[in-house]
């Protein structure tokens, strides 16, 4: 928190409690630094170098005095300590955190041009009296902060910034738009709460009393002419992919892999097994289910088949040790409830309370994890994609709702009647942010543009998801595709190379050629895995029929009842979000927006 106005050391009682929000991301070590008007507080997991790697770290060279706080993984450490010994500088652990401190030290806001990772971090100078923050290109690690009057209060997730005294945000009828219009995702930038912003993804800049901050942006994809032939695209991508992985396994505690019997999580696994093997270990995969959905599963255009039999035909590829987490009805239902405390926000649903369960099991037997998010928005996977008629109608495919999601709104409420204003005018603008080749043909500039449109927006929400849920338990769960080599590289790959084959992901199929059985490598795509058991909509239905029979129930303040009874009858509904979201993950959704709005009563304001 940076504040010119008020006395940090008066305030220690305030700050306690904003490192007490946040203890689940770091519940190995905390830490506090004053120096006025800056107070840096921190709540560590401790990965690599337990014991050296404390934070917030502080640093004296060259006349200044500088002290960090960081929340990530470098992935590039040893070549950076490499360089900058080179350059007289020394170092006394094998933390990362100490190579970024110094890196700052080097080259200042230049140093996130050489970073290859996951991270938010800030850098405070002494002296000079400002701060220097970042985030990571693809946003994999969250930075939320609040700035007025002179104050600048930062922290990983909203909870932190309203325990904060000075941190007024409220909810009013633009977050009920982002909520309802965009949610679960939302618009980049936008913190929901008012007066709550998100520093994007690939930004850093300074912040200092006077000046407020100045951000820029400091990496975006760009097109340019593809010169590799097919044979070395291929050579590349499996390099690329390949190397990240590895990358990413480096720790110093226990490290694991998701493995859901897909293509990303299954050359994840095969490459991490194959790494662990050179070095005598044994690589463990955690895998999810859900009570009686052998018996109930289903058939579909989106996912055809069960995941047990290719996370079976993986487990014996490998000789790996698979851990399969099962889950209850009950507890994906109460976990609704824990999975908006951690994301701060109405979510995804079953799809985050799942993987809330899931990593607080997974927690149990490892600290860090690999998964395989992303590797669709990146290669192409998704059914938007491919479906040229879905790929050219306007608007985000995975939410071409917005007509039946205003519908639910009272009609007298603000912003109603702008609900395709409010979210054409964000799809608009980030396509207008695409990269593209002048001389591209007509298709080939719509997949520049619906893949710019993923990064910045479903990818985003994944990512969200991702990290809320598993530092809820003090999980580190890292995204190997997200190296933003990979995303760099296929932004320039013609579609007709990344859809080699006819197959979704036809590419990323042909790098992976011997690192996975070919039952695996050529499997279709499937989902996130979902509960099909009617006891979970059943369940769901039942809570929020309880809610619209209470009329002081907050959710009946934005919401018609008629409409979330018609919701309750109907059982297919429009999808709320894609396949991840249809009527039970919808009527959840309510249920968490109930939730939130009376947790946050005091902060009404509509």
């Amino acid at each position: 928190m940076f504040d010119k106005e008020s006395s940090p050391a008066g305030g220690l009682a305030t700050f306690y409690e904003m490192q007490n929000t946040l203890r689940r991301r770091g519940p190995d070590q905390k830490g506090l630094y004053i120096d006025e008007p800056a107070v840096l507080i921190h709540t560590r997991l401790s990965v690599v170098d337990i014991e050296n790697g404390k934070q917030p770290m502080q640093l004296v060279m060259g006349g200044e005095e500088y002290c960090i706080v960081y929340n990530g993984e470098l992935y590039n450490t040893l070549e950076l300590k490499k360089e900058l010994e080179s350059a007289g500088h020394i170092f006394f652990s094998h933390s990362d955190t100490e190579v970024l401190l110094h890196s700052y030290a080097e080259w200042k806001d230049k140093c996130v041009d050489k970073l290859n990772g996951i991270f938010a971090f800030a850098v405070w100078e002494k002296h000079n009296k400002r701060l220097f923050v970042a985030r990571d290109r693809i946003g994999v690690k969250p930075f939320f902060y609040y700035e007025k009057n002179g104050k600048f209060i930062f922290a990983s997730e909203i909870k932190a910034l309203l325990a904060h005294p000075h941190v007024d945000a409220v909810i009013d009828a633009e977050s009920i738009a982002e909520i309802m219009y965009i949610g679960p995702g939302r618009t980049p930038g936008c913190g929901v709460f008012r007066g709550i912003q998100e520093l994007k993804p690939a930004h850093c800049g300074y912040f200092d009393g006077a000046n407020g901050l100045s951000a820029r942006r400091y990496w975006r994809p760009l097109d340019k002419e593809h010169t590799d032939s097919f044979a070395q695209t291929v050579e590349k991508v499996r390099f690329l992919v390949v190397d990240s992985i590895e990358r990413q396994l480096v720790s110093d505690v226990p490290v694991c892999t998701f493995l859901s019997g897909g293509l990303d999580s299954g050359i994840i696994s095969s490459v991490a097994n194959a790494y662990f093997a050179k070095q005598g270990k044994n690589l463990k995969t955690f895998s999810v289910d859900y009570k009686d959905n052998e018996k109930y599963f289903r058939s579909n255009k989106f996912q055809p088949d069960n995941d047990r039999e290719y996370i079976d035909c993986m487990t014996e590829y490998l000789g790996a040790e698979n851990r399969r987490v099962l889950l209850d009805t009950d507890e994906l239902t109460d976990a609704l409830f824990d999975a908006v405390d951690a994301r701060d926000l109405p979510g995804m649903a079953d799809v985050d309370s799942s993987l809330l369960l899931f990593c607080k099991e997974i927690k149990k037997h490892a600290t860090v994890a690999l998964s395989g998010e992303c590797a669709d928005e990146i290669f192409g996977g998704y059914p938007w994609y491919r479906d040229r008629e879905i790929r050219m109608r306007s608007g985000f495919p995975w939410a071409q709702s917005t007509a039946y999601r205003s519908g639910f709104l009272h009609d007298g409420f603000a912003l109603k009647n702008d609900a395709y204003e409010y979210v054409n005018s964000r799809y608009t603008a980030s396509i207008g942010g695409a990269s593209v080749m002048p001389n591209a043909d007509a298709d080939e500039r719509r997949m520049k543009e619906m893949i710019h449109i993923n990064l910045e927006w479903f990818m985003q929400t994944l990512l969200d998801r991702k990290d809320r849920m598993s530092m809820y338990g003090g999980l580190e769960v890292r995204v190997p595709f997200c190296d933003y080599r990979i995303a760099e590289y296929l932004y320039t790959v013609p579609w007709e190379m990344k859809d080699y084959g006819g197959r979704e992901k036809g590419l990323l199929r042909e790098a992976a050629k011997g690192l996975l059985p070919e039952k695996v490598l050529w499997r279709k795509k499937s989902p996130y895995p979902k509960t099909h058991n009617p006891a979970y909509l059943a369940a769901v239905s039942k809570r929020l029929t309880r809610v619209i029979n209470d009329k002081n129930q907050p959710l009946l303040g934005i919401v018609k009842k008629d409409a979330l009874e018609s919701l309750l009858k109907n059982a297919d509904t429009v999808p709320w979000y894609g396949q991840l979201m249809t009527a039970p993950q919808t009527i959840a959704y309510f249920l968490q927006i109930n939730y939130w709005l009376t947790k946050h009563k005091e902060r009404l304001a509509f």
